[in-house]
Formats: C-alpha cells, structure tokens, sequence
C-alpha cells in the first residue's frame, strides 16, 4: 500500500509523522513554497512548530506524485473538501480515501464520508476521527481514535492494519453517520465551551453546556440512524470531553476569543464555526429543537453577545431532563 496525506496543516502533518513509523509517506501541501521550505528544514514552522518530519515522508506540492498512492487520507478542512474532491474525481477514482477533517458542507450539508462517495463514487470512502491534537499524534503519544467505513469487515479491517502504529490505535466502526457527527458537532460545542470560560461564566456553566450540547449531539444522531453507540464512544463523547477542556483546542480557542472580546488569528481553521450554521440548516430541515448549536451559529457571525446567548439559553421552558 502506497499512502500519501493530502493536506499538510498541523493535522495533516502530524498524521504523515506518525504513519512514518510503518515505512513512506507521502505528505501533500497546497503552496509549493510552503512544500519547499519543509523538505528543506523538515520542520512545519507555520502549523506544528518543533515537531522534526522524518526523511521517510516525502513532501510535495506535486498533485501527479499525490495521485501515485492508492491510499489517501484527505486532512483538507471540511469546507473546501468538496470542491477539492469534485476539482480532482478523475485522478482519485478507485483509490481508498480517508476523511480526516471534521466538519458539515454548508453547501450540502453533507458529511466528509458522502462527499466522497458523491465525487468520487467508485472510491472506497472511510473516516478517521476522535480525541486527538496533531502535537500528540507528531510526539508518538498514545491515541486512540476511530476509523468508520460502511465495509468495516473488509476495507475497513484493511486500512485499520495498515493505518495503525504502536502508539496510533484504531478503533473499527461501520456507522459512518455517528463518526461524521459526532467529530462535526463536538467542535460547535467547544465554541459554546469556550465562549463560556472566556466569559467568566463558570465551570458549572461549562459542564452544563457540554451535557447539554451532547444531548443535542444524540438528538440528530438518532434522526439520522446514527448508532447511539457511536456518539457515546471516542468519535462522539470521548472526542467532545478533549475538545471542550483544552486550550490546545483551535474551536475551543476560538470560543475564548469571542467570550473575552480579544481577535481570532483569522488563518487557523475553526471549522465548528461553519459547521455550527450548517447543523442549523439541517436541524430545521429536520424540524430537531438545538439550541447550542444555534446560538454558536449567531456567536460565530456576531449577531448575538455571550450575554445575549446566555440569557437565551436561560430563558428557555424547564422542562425534564
């Protein structure tokens, strides 16, 4: 198996850093500038700073050397993943293909896994999510995460063995639909989370907010078929408990921002922001009642202040748990 990681952002390297241990890699980057000065330094200053890349990853900016595996793990973020797929089908046919990001396309409102499947339908499709930061994954730090693929038997078995190190641990699942969301919607919550703590709202506060958002995370679940299994394993709870504890967390920090009124870096993805407004959308679609989501929606656009979202919150009907 030739594997290449299509996207080097912190994730994407971190990634082609620890499949390194089970022999070459291909590391893809988009600027070919950027591509350069890692093959040189083998360092991604820009995105996982003081992590060495080791001379078995290959880097490039060369879509064709890309193209030359058969196993891609697509570590491009979630809103643009569409297009890239649809930009490059031709070349992607028949291969076996990875979602690594995490997030819903506000044009489709579809997961990574249908992305694929409706650009290139003759691929084999799978998702790789849970709790996990790139710097841990790049240091050999023990991580366990979950690969969905609806062949769980057989391609999915496949690309576990192959994906797998002696610190990455892969957990097998057929339930794509709880993987997509459950990775998806725990960074709208992290934001929520963030917003909370930036805010001097509270640890209790927090709590709150990450139960409650997991109920929410559980209602669309189950609209959808989701397994409930799935949502309270490492891609839905395990992956939602990590992201809305920690500072390392780009939507969790993002959250702070906006809780303390301080500027965002404007280049670092935060894909719970688009994804909280494509949840939205669909949460209506489905006549499904999410609060959180839809408060993180109007946070990240501006609309409303933590103030207002809090007392929104507050003001809803008691009810039972």
């Amino acid at each position: 198996m030739k594997i290449a990681v299509a996207g080097a952002g912190a994730f994407g390297t971190g990634l082609a850093i620890a499949l390194a241990a089970n022999g070459p890699v291909t590391l893809w980057a988009r600027d070919a500038n950027a591509a350069t000065e890692m093959a040189k330094s083998r360092v991604n200053a820009a995105r996982l700073y003081g992590q060495q890349i080791p001379q078995q990853v290959k880097i490039t900016s060369d879509l064709d050397v890309l193209f030359e595996a058969d196993t891609i793990l697509l570590a491009i973020p979630a809103q643009r993943l569409g297009s890239w797929l649809e930009t490059n089908a031709a070349h992607l046919a028949g291969k076996r293909l990875v979602a690594c990001c995490k997030g819903i396309d506000q044009k489709t409102l579809r997961g990574p896994v249908a992305l694929i499947e409706k650009s290139v339908p003759s691929a084999t499709a799978a998702m790789l999510t849970g709790p996990s930061f790139a710097a841990d994954i790049a240091r050999n730090l023990p991580t366990a995460l979950t690969l969905a693929c609806r062949d769980a038997d057989g391609d999915g078995a496949y690309l576990q063995e192959c994906l797998s190190t002696p610190t990455l641990r892969l957990y097998l699942s057929n339930d794509v639909i709880g993987a997509e969301l459950g990775g998806a919607l725990k960074n709208v919550i992290a934001i929520a989370c963030g917003v909370c703590m930036g805010a001097g709202f509270g640890e209790s506060a927090r709590a709150a907010v990450i139960t409650r958002g997991f109920a929410e995370m559980r209602r669309i679940g189950s609209a959808l078929n989701a397994n409930p299994e799935t949502l309270t394993g490492l891609s839905g709870f395990g992956d939602l408990a990590l992201t809305c504890t920690s500072d390392a967390s780009r939507n969790y920090r993002f959250g702070l921002s906006i809780g303390t009124g301080e500027t965002f870096d404007p280049s670092t993805t935060v894909e719970g922001a688009a994804t909280a407004v494509s949840v939205t959308k669909l949460a209506e679609n489905l006549n499904l009642d999410l609060p959180i989501c839809k408060v993180v929606a109007d946070l990240s656009a501006g609309s409303i202040t933590p103030e207002i979202a809090l007392a929104t919150l507050l003001s809803r009907p008691l009810r039972k748990e």
